[in-house]
């Protein structure tokens, strides 16, 4: 890692079909109480999936009084892609160093000591710790064909509202961007992934004055409501207020100037599995990739996104609900070639994922009904 250029991490290639298969997991808040199960869907979603990296972008596991116990449970976790050789790049949340005594950097020293990371956090002049980009070389080895940003949103200001990318981070993504252009002889197009949403998503819902079903109060200015706006390019469905930073150092304002960032995709809101289009950017939330045991967070999960190499101009994505990971057969299938405890896992999952889906289903349907508003778009 010492060896790298600032803040890149090692390369990665298209695969030798020419794809680049990502997987998105965030805010796996792991602890005690759902550790296990949320392992147990990982590696299932991991072995479904089979990605050729995992971007995971903060409030990962909870930084307890004892680092040890933290530690063991982030070792636990990066085993799951370690032991299938899946390369792991590794951002922050809020939440991450908000408690507990293992600072940001702290943190990631521990993550990159797993052989399955390239994340890259030498460029100690940045402001954040989880700030950095990945090459995506085509598959034959020759040329950069693709790039991933992965950027630090922080944690809080000074009054307590939530953070965003700092003025430093932006600068060093215009003079990277400009770099990456100049090194290889035009525009590199690429996805950017963190932790906390971009404000900008407002510019591209519809205010409402009144709340109305499937509308969401501005998260600093209560008395607006906001909703998909049917004359924008709208993806997924908005189950929650968009919860952004605060302060905006022109993260978005700079990504538009580039022209090289294809979609901005964030967690933080764990319900939120949807995505509008602002500006060329397409502005994405993925849902909470944990699982508690419960009814409700079997309609978590995470997104997988696939990129061509023949057009890198252009990239697929789609949103996995737990609540449909398993059919009977699978579980079947399970019962004949794995543990108890995952078994029981995916059995707990299927029941009350199917009544958790039939009552999303009827909420999405009554508002449509009785108001005439479309709330889910394609994903």
């Amino acid at each position: 890692m010492a060896n790298n250029p600032v803040n890149t991490a090692r390369p990665i290639k298209f695969n030798n079909d020419g794809k680049l298969k990502i997987i998105h997991i965030t805010d796996t808040h792991m602890e005690d109480e759902n550790i296990d199960y949320t392992l147990v869907l990982i590696a299932r979603a991991c072995d479904i999936e089979k990605p050729h990296i995992a971007i995971i972008t903060g409030d990962n596991v909870l930084n307890y009084d004892d680092p040890e116990k933290t530690k063991g449970y982030i070792s636990r976790f990066m085993e799951i892609f370690s032991s299938r050789k899946i390369p792991v790049a590794i951002t922050f949340g809020n939440h991450d160093s908000e408690v507990g005594p293992l600072s940001r950097r702290e943190l990631m020293e521990y993550y990159n000591s797993f052989d399955c990371s390239i994340t890259n956090d030498n460029g100690k002049e940045l402001a954040q710790s989880g700030t950095f980009n990945i090459p995506v070389l085509s598959s034959d080895g020759k040329e950069m064909k693709y790039n991933l940003w992965v950027f630090d949103s922080g944690d809080y200001d000074k009054e307590g509202h939530y953070g965003c990318v700092s003025p430093e981070d932006v600068e060093w993504y215009k003079k990277k961007s400009d770099q990456i252009t100049e090194q290889n002889g035009g525009k590199v197009y690429s996805l950017a992934f963190q932790h906390i949403i971009v404000p900008e998503v407002y510019d591209v819902l519809k205010k409402v004055n009144k709340h109305k079903l499937y509308s969401f109060s501005h998260m600093y200015n209560k008395k607006d409501y906001y909703m998909f706006d049917p004359d924008q390019v709208n993806f997924g469905t908005l189950n929650e207020t968009p919860c952004c930073g605060f302060p905006n150092y022109g993260q978005f304002d700079a990504m538009v100037e580039k022209g090289d960032v294809l979609g901005i995709f964030s967690g933080h809101d764990h319900t939120n599995a949807f995505g509008v289009k602002n500006k060329g950017i397409d502005i994405v939330n993925s849902l909470s990739t944990r699982y508690n045991g419960d009814r409700f967070s079997t309609m978590y999960g995470y997104r997988i996104l696939e990129v061509d190499e023949k057009d890198t101009s252009r990239y697929t994505s789609y949103n996995m609900h737990w609540y449909n990971m398993y059919s009977k057969e699978d579980i079947k299938n399970l019962k004949a070639t794995t543990d108890d405890f995952t078994v029981r896992t995916a059995v707990l999952v299927r029941r009350k994922g199917r009544i958790q889906k039939l009552h999303t289903k009827i909420g999405r349907g009554f508002t449509k009904i009785f108001t005439g508003r479309k709330v889910t778009y394609n994903a």
